[in-house]
């Protein structure tokens, strides 16, 4: 059977996932890697049999055939590229942050829709075997009805050299980062989300942007969501996803996954995060979605109400709205 012929644009760490990803994939190749640094397109493609480095996009469309493109460059360079790629008539996968601002994904929606090619962003995490169980789980009710859902993303990371943490290239700080993660799991297992409050902790990194915050949320149906997210902290959880009901709880770990049901004892259900699993299902599922028509596990809709979301948090983080405490004394 056919497989689908992708560019990868930009050549920084998450190229090198991506790289292991198509390694031997039975639906997708990738035939170019296009990165302004010669040396760094050269380095990922050598990885990859049959696979060219370009220094453009040009250049790439000139010389190599491809179906579709995967843009894993700075967000705030997301939608040129996006849009130039649908003018050519190439599908795009768009890694997340999906952009720096609504009104630019429904630009790029709606480029999408003229140009009558599809578009989506990627988000590695959607794809993790242990979170599609979880979610089927609690579809299934074992749980009883969700109350509260927790999520996790904080490792101690030195971002004062890394383009992540200027927010003329990322948009933002580890909000916009990590966030566009959790409020797309947030969404995944809760359903619409109906409102946000961001929370800005203490910088200790020397940065213009937040290194940690606190993200809680409330569903459409009225559930709570929390999200803790930190560049400067390890909070050394097991689990980044526990989703509480009445029934019990289900932990999403890193190394193993788990529920437990009242009175029960823990049952293990998964083997944990495998980050290059998740990306080879991520590149499968829109390989096969241009091929047979496959159901997008993420859609361009997806997408834009994780920018939303984003914008959202972002707003609210920046009101500060807090109720200030006068203590009270006995004397």
């Amino acid at each position: 059977m056919k497989k689908t012929r992708f560019a990868l644009i930009g050549a920084g760490g998450i190229a090198q996932s991506y790289a292991q990803a198509f390694r031997d994939h039975p639906d997708a190749e990738l035939v170019a890697v296009i990165d302004v640094r010669p040396e760094a397109a050269q380095k990922v493609a050598a990885t990859v049999p049959g696979c060219q480095a370009f220094a453009t996009l040009d250049t790439a469309c000139g010389m190599a055939e491809f179906d579709a493109t995967i843009i894993a460059t700075p967000p705030v360079t997301h939608e040129k590229l996006v849009v130039k790629l649908l003018e050519r008539g190439q599908h795009v996968l768009c890694e997340k942050p999906f952009t720096v601002g609504a009104e630019s994904a429904f630009r790029m929606a709606a480029a999408a829709r003229k140009a009558d090619r599809v578009l989506t962003m990627a988000s590695k995490f959607r794809y993790v075997s242990d979170v599609n169980k979880a979610r089927a789980f609690i579809d299934d009710g074992l749980i009883g009805e969700v109350v509260l859902f927790e999520n996790a993303f904080t490792s101690r990371v030195d971002m004062t050299h890394r383009w992540n943490g200027d927010p003329a290239i990322s948009g933002g700080g580890v909000l916009i980062d990590n966030g566009a993660h959790s409020l797309d799991l947030t969404r995944f297992f809760l359903g619409t989300l109906s409102d946000v409050h961001a929370v800005e902790g203490r910088r200790f990194q020397p940065l213009p942007v937040e290194d940690t915050a606190q993200v809680f949320v409330r569903s459409a149906a009225g559930v709570m969501g929390t999200i803790d997210l930190s560049w400067s902290i390890n909070k050394e959880r097991e689990s980044y996803i526990d989703v509480h009901g009445l029934l019990g709880t289900i932990r999403v770990g890193w190394k193993e996954s788990k529920y437990k049901l009242t009175n029960k004892e823990w049952v293990v259900f998964g083997k944990g995060y495998d980050k290059v699993q998740a990306f080879r299902d991520n590149v499968g599922n829109f390989a096969r979605h241009l091929r047979d028509g496959e159901k997008l596990v993420i859609t361009v809709d997806d997408a834009v109400a994780n920018v939303a979301a984003i914008d959202a948090a972002y707003r609210s983080l920046n009101q500060a709205d807090w109720t200030q405490l006068t203590e009270a004394t006995t004397v």
